[in-house]
């Protein structure tokens, strides 16, 4: 768990909960590296932590990473940092979200946008910011009515990783249950995304390792 992961998902739980809310939490990919989720989960929620493998950290270590071991519709929230880019095929994984999430339910998703190659025990993807909106489109194209409630990149914070993160809700009729948004709480990000605002917020094409490449060859921009 680098730093930024970290502060993002403080600034989820502090923007979208109460502190006393009673929340079924599932948190997959939960060992507990260098930090969890789990400490900064509101202190009345039911957290059980999901992973591929045993750990600290970890209630339920999975058989099948595209099946959750729960019902139909029981969790308030769905959390995930720092794993989707390691699954070989996420987008199955977000439907089992999706089922198993309330419809007011959101899914919190933090996935590195750059970085190093860094196989636990596979390093298959990157997120960029049209990710969640083509996680959008693949849930509606599966059955759901998903909606984006924002996503965003953010900068740099005493490591390498540029973080992608995105809020989604499972029903799009609920988004407006969900008033408040990270992007009101921070201060700098780029390419941000928000529910029912047309276009890309704070528009950068190069996140900052790739900025400073283009600087180094002279290309002001990334090449078409």
């Amino acid at each position: 768990m680098h730093p930024s992961a970290m502060e993002n998902g403080r600034l989820f739980f502090s923007t979208y909960f109460e502190a006393s809310t009673p929340a079924l939490i599932l948190d997959i990919g939960s060992q507990d590296v260098n930090g969890s989720l789990r400490q900064l989960a509101p202190p009345g929620a039911r957290y059980v932590g999901l992973d591929f493998a045993a750990g600290r950290g970890v209630d339920v270590v999975l058989d099948d990473p595209y099946r959750l071991p729960f019902d139909d519709g029981v969790a308030d929230v769905v959390v995930s940092s720092s794993c989707f880019e390691h699954v070989d095929m996420f987008w199955l994984t977000f439907n089992e979200v999706l089922r198993v999430l309330k419809p007011d339910g959101l899914f919190y998703l933090n996935a590195p946008s750059n970085g190093e190659f860094h196989r636990y025990p596979v390093d298959c993807w990157r997120f960029y910011p049209d990710a969640g909106e083509a996680l959008v489109r693949w849930g509606t194209r599966s059955g759901y009515r998903p909606a984006l409630l924002e996503s965003f990149t953010t900068y740099q914070h005493l490591d390498i990783w540029n973080d992608f993160v995105a809020i989604f809700v499972k029903d799009a009729d609920c988004a407006m249950h969900h008033a408040d948004c990270m992007l009101d709480r921070i201060e700098r990000y780029m390419n941000g995304r928000r529910y029912g605002v047309e276009g890309i917020l704070n528009p950068q094409a190069a996140t900052e390792d790739g900025a400073r490449l283009h600087a180094l060859t002279g290309h002001a921009k990334p090449q078409q």
